[in-house]
């Protein structure tokens, strides 16, 4: 369990055909946080930042989560299927076993900007077969009060809940924005390993000042959470997970238990039996 706080500054990376993002967990500071394995957030209003997109490559033995704040982000995979992010849309997938999939901007002008998280997936499921989840923003339920509002995207808020649900890390992950001055307060589970990221404003954690492009930690033993924000409106993420507390062995888009298994990987996707298994797809 986490029992100390930290503030990790994102660490700009180039990733895909030459976008850049924020990232904070997947670095050296922060290499993994288990279950999570990388954040990144892409923000850019510029067309030469993004419109190469990430042409096709592949995954295994984990779950990628992307959440579109502003934009729209057309999916491909190896196995013909395909989808379409739009502004406050989210796909989870399951890689698992292996897919071979690209994301790729459907504009050519205009703000891009939204998350990709990977969640590890257990020993017993890093081989199951591959699934989609994709839902538009209409799908997700928002909470409303005069201080805040908390778009419930993962898991459950109070009675609210969303419709995509993590049976196996139990992630929750919310979009909250806090009006200026106003103060947020969440319970986060102790069991869990828990995190904000702030991308809009700043202002306070549990007393620490935070800004943009930061992703704090969470102390198992700082409850209730009390988030503060400043002169201007606060936007930042809430995500919590259930550790998994297996070895991890990651090379690049491959995340395993051991060296043997990453060895095995590269040799299927080297040889074109990556992809054993077609995906499931659950739309709204």
């Amino acid at each position: 369990m986490n029992s100390q706080s930290r503030i990790i500054p994102s660490t700009a990376v180039t990733e895909g055909a030459g976008v850049t993002v924020h990232r904070t967990i997947g670095t050296p500071t922060l290499r993994n946080y288990d279950p999570f394995m990388l954040l990144d957030h892409f923000s850019s209003d510029d067309p030469n930042d993004y419109i190469a997109g990430f042409p096709s490559h592949p995954h295994r033995g984990f779950n990628t989560f992307t959440y579109m704040i502003d934009g729209d982000m057309e999916h491909k995979d190896s196995m013909g299927n395909t989808g379409n992010l739009g502004p406050g849309g989210a796909q989870w997938m399951k890689a698992a076993s292996g897919i071979i999939h690209s994301e790729m901007p459907r504009q050519e002008n205009g703000l891009m900007r939204g998350f990709q998280l990977w969640i590890n997936l257990p020993a017993d499921n890093k081989m199951d077969s591959p699934e989609y989840q994709e839902y538009q923003s209409s799908a997700f339920p928002v909470v409303k009060t005069s201080d805040y509002s908390v778009k419930v995207v993962i898991g459950r808020f109070g009675e609210t809940v969303s419709p995509i649900d993590d049976k196996i890390t139990q992630v929750s992950y919310f979009d909250v924005q806090l009006e200026s001055g106003k103060q947020f307060k969440q319970s986060l589970p102790s069991t869990h390993n828990s995190f904000l990221y702030i991308f809009e404003g700043s202002g306070q954690v549990n007393g620490q000042t935070v800004s943009k492009h930061s992703l704090i930690t969470l102390s198992n033993d700082q409850q209730p959470l009390v988030i503060t924000a400043g002169k201007q409106r606060l936007r930042f993420l809430v995500v919590s997970g259930k550790p998994i507390n297996e070895t991890i062995v990651q090379y690049g888009p491959f995340v395993m238990n051991t060296r043997q298994q990453i060895d095995e990987a590269m040799r299927d996707f080297q040889s074109n039996h990556f992809v054993r298994d077609r995906a499931w797809i659950n739309r709204q």
